[in-house]
């Protein structure tokens, strides 16, 4: 049979299109909403994906560079913000699942596509061509009769391009090329070993002698931990619903040290030691800030956040801290005095602090986990979270069981406005497993966007750590897990509420020391007995929460406030330490980081543990020379909530105001200036000092 001959373009076109009908990933999506196939999604259709997905948005990248006609926010401007559709879409799957359910597999076509992203990337702000384009654009910007929104995005293009490296010399720019790819490999190599040492780890206890003190909800969960992983006994690892409840009740303290060692070891020595890593993370980083003209890379991470500069964001943490360490020193020596006077001898030690403390909470305010927890059923706080949303804006949340996840665990509503209008689909990841990191975040699959006159609604994610259902209870919360779960929603209503053009300019696309509000300001409701009295029921007797509880909930609120601000204060201040320096220590890492930390140094340091080597908000997040923001935040929400405490907290006014003010506008203007549009004033540290009740003497 004669062969035939199909013209190349013809046949790599007709192989696009294959691709496009066999991979779910390389097309709009057929479901409602546009929602992920994550039934049809494998493996296999991430690499691909990702190849044509960057061929794609080059070919966009280049016709806007090439055409003839002048420059104009709409050709290039507007052009640039809707290009790469589909390798969007297919980064926004494949990173994060990456986090909410790795595997080996995953994790090698990370390290594959990373340099590929990165190349891209560098193929656009490094692009002469289209900064020319820009530049034009940004010198006539007061002459082009934009909107707000418009201006605002031409300016951050801008600034995003002279920040990437558009006005270096060609061997600067490939030099910045290179560092930039070595970064990202660097990050994910941190995040693999931080995960890989996580789940490296358990504790496989074989006597029930060895259980003393656990509350039956631990030691159930630890049972059926064991019989998950083939164990006879009980296993205990370092997911947070199997590591803090035994460091807060486990009598027994050699246990409670060997955890404690082997969580705060993490990624420290060993084969998944991320020593290495931190220091060629810190190196590229400064070497990136210096070729970009900053003196390090603290200077270059702030300039375009609410504090503009590393010295006021030193002087903010040590504006706090100054007030905040001699009461936390207090708040501990109050707890060491209760040990001592329980049988105690000796310093307490880091492993000793959360048993101690717990037991000196329970006999100040006979209050404790295993007494709330019967009444924080996960599906009541599912419905009270729900609720707070419809009191306070009119959302609608209903379950959709006909949308595909990634994972049997999760959960999808449809988020409806009060008129009725679909707002988003949000989905809702609760359990830990191997394949999931440690901590809670919100991210999304789709942001909010209008094109040419057709509306987007975003795909919002939350995913926890909560405790998991038993063969004998629900998965019941602890009261600091439902803090968590409103921080979460707050973060999850900035992008479900979202309204904008332009997907960089909307929901929690803001200043990275601004983003917390939203989420922070939610957390007060779990403080709030008109709140918790409303879905706070034992989960056995049905029994509404006894009021007596809530004003001992209420009660512990500041219940060793000071210490947990120091505690997050160091965590600030460890992270300015990597960042606002101009070359690499010398000393190792775990030296250098005793060092930083010593002047606000509570309990003793224990030298075979390190905090650097699990950071990872700052070494493979988005927190780098950014972890001092969450205190930052705290202040704004601190004043802003006080406008609800004096308003009534489910006033509908001023819910709508911050909705209109606050988490509907995104990015689209300063966040200096949306928070006064909402408060009519500047935020003081002193809003938080005075809630959590330090005052500047300490006490």
């Amino acid at each position: 049979m004669k062969k035939s001959i199909i013209p190349a373009a013809l046949l790599a076109a007709l192989t696009i299109n294959s691709c496009k009908m066999e991979n779910p990933l390389l097309s709009e999506s057929p479901l409602e909403y546009g929602a992920p196939q994550f039934d049809k999604i494998k493996k296999e259709h991430y690499l691909p994906a990702f190849e044509q997905g960057i061929r794609e948005a080059k070919a966009e990248i280049d016709a806007i560079c090439s055409n003839p006609e002048e420059p104009s926010f709409e050709n290039t401007i507007e052009a640039m913000e809707f290009s790469g559709r589909t390798l969007d879409r297919v980064s926004n799957i494949f990173f994060n699942l990456l986090e909410a359910d790795t595997d080996d597999a995953l994790q090698e076509i990370a390290e594959k596509v990373s340099p590929m992203l990165t190349e891209y990337s560098m193929y656009v702000s490094l692009n002469e061509r289209l900064f020319d384009r820009v530049q034009n654009l940004y010198d006539r910007r007061e002459g082009l009769g934009l909107e707000k929104d418009q201006l605002k995005l031409l300016e951050n293009t801008y600034k995003d391009f002279e920040r990437g490296g558009a006005r270096l010399s060609p061997a600067d720019k490939e030099t910045f090329s290179k560092l930039s790819e070595e970064l990202s490999l660097l990050s994910l190599s941190f995040s693999k070993n931080v995960l890989s040492a996580t789940n490296a780890f358990v504790m496989v206890l074989d006597s029930e002698d060895q259980l003393k003190g656990l509350p039956d909800y631990v030691v159930e969960q630890a049972a059926q931990n064991a019989s998950e992983r083939g164990e006879e006994g009980w296993a205990f690892d370092l997911s947070y619903p199997s590591y803090g409840p035994f460091m807060k009740f486990s009598e027994m303290r050699e246990l409670r040290r060997r955890l404690y060692t082997a969580y705060n070891s993490r990624a420290f020595g060993g084969e998944f030691d991320n020593s290495g890593i931190i220091k060629d993370i810190v190196s590229h980083r400064i070497r990136i800030a210096n070729i970009l003209g900053y003196d390090n890379y603290a200077e270059y991470a702030v300039e375009d956040r609410m504090v503009k500069n590393p010295a006021r964001v030193e002087a903010f943490l040590q504006e706090l801290l100054g007030p905040s360490l001699p009461a936390a020193r207090a708040e501990l020596a109050a707890v060491q005095e209760f040990a001592n006077r329980s049988g105690f001898e000796g310093q307490l030690m880091p492993w000793d602090f959360s048993y101690w403390s717990e037991k000196y909470k329970e006999a100040e305010y006979a209050l404790s986990d295993s007494e709330l927890k019967p009444y924080f059923k996960l599906e009541n706080c599912i419905d009270a979270v729900f609720g707070l949303a419809t009191r306070l804006y009119g959302l609608q949340f209903i379950p959709r069981q006909d949308i595909p996840v990634y994972n049997k665990d999760v959960k999808v509503f449809d988020v409806l406005d009060e008129d009725g209008t679909h707002l988003a689909l949000f989905y809702a990841d609760f359990f830990p497993r191997a394949s999931k990191r440690n901590g809670a975040w919100m991210t999304e699959f789709r942001g909010q966007s209008i094109r040419n006159g057709v509306e987007e609604r975003p795909l919002i994610s939350i995913v926890t750590n909560f405790s998991k259902p038993t063969g004998s209870a629900p998965s019941l919360l602890t009261h600091d897990e439902l803090t968590t779960f409103l921080h979460e929603f707050g973060h999850s209503l900035h992008g479900i509420m979202a309204e904008g053009r332009y997907p960089s300019l909307t929901g929690t696309n803001v200043a990275r020391d601004f983003v917390e509000l939203p989420s922070q300001i939610m957390e007060n409701w779990a403080f709030e007995p008109e709140y918790l009295e409303t879905f706070a029921r034992h989960y056995k007797t049905d029994e509404t929460i006894p009021a007596g509880l809530i004003d001992r909930i209420v009660a512990t609120r500041n219940f060793l406030a000071a210490y947990s601000q120091v505690r997050q204060l160091d965590f600030g201040i460890l992270d300015m330490s990597w960042h606002d320096i101009r070359e690499v220590p010398s000393e190792d890492v775990a030296a250098y980081e005793k060092a930083v930390l010593a002047p606000s140094g509570l309990l003793p340091r224990v030298p075979e543990t390190c905090i650097s080597t699990s950071f990872s908000h700052i070494f493979s997040g988005g927190y780098s020379a950014g972890y001092y923001s969450y205190k930052w935040a705290e202040v704004l929400e601190a004043d802003a909530f006080s406008l609800f405490q004096e308003k009534g907290i489910f006033n509908r006014d001023v819910a709508r105001s911050f909705r209109k003010e606050l988490l509907s506008k995104g990015g689209s203007e300063d966040a200096a200036v949306l928070y006064r549009n909402f408060r009519g004033h500047d935020p003081k540290p002193e809003a938080l000092l005075l809630k959590l009740g330090i005052t500047a003497s300490g006490n």
